[in-house]
């Protein structure tokens, strides 16, 4: 998928961007906080690769950790740039900065939650529902 680079490159740390990331760059911060950084997607929406709303994509290690009904059914769909798990999750850095461990939180509490939210989004699309969806991402954007 299409982004603006906002982390430096070949910085270590974990899979996770926690709270205040020094792998961030300070243009990052900026365009991470106002969801800029998804803008390039669209080019990804016009060649048919991507959609407005559905499940947000994942890294590799984390979809491997779905349940495999739950895999069939999420990768059934085009990933989206918004979806409620990303409205849900939109604090999700900061969420994950106030966890002992950001990782295993996020395996155990994050992910699980999101991959219910991105079958339920798959059951009950609609075009209604995705207007929805984008007015809800447009207000939490604005409203930050």
């Amino acid at each position: 998928i299409w982004k603006f680079r906002t982390m430096r490159q070949d910085a270590p740390g974990t899979t996770v961007t926690v709270g205040d990331d020094p792998r961030i760059t300070p243009s990052g911060r900026f365009l991470r906080s106002t969801k800029l950084d998804e803008l390039p997607q669209l080019v990804n929406v016009l060649r048919g690769e991507m959609s407005l709303v559905g499940p947000r994509p994942e890294v590799p290690y984390y979809v491997d950790m779905w349940p495999a009904s739950a895999k069939r059914q999420i990768l059934s769909v085009r990933p989206g740039i918004t979806d409620p798990a990303s409205i849900e999750f939109r604090r999700e850095s900061e969420e994950l900065a106030l966890a002992d461990d950001p990782e295993a939180y996020y395996v155990d509490v994050v992910l699980p939650r999101k991959v219910a939210l991105y079958c339920e989004y798959v059951e009950q699309r609609s075009f209604v529902g995705d207007l929805v969806s984008l007015a809800r991402t447009a207000l939490s954007v604005l409203g930050r």
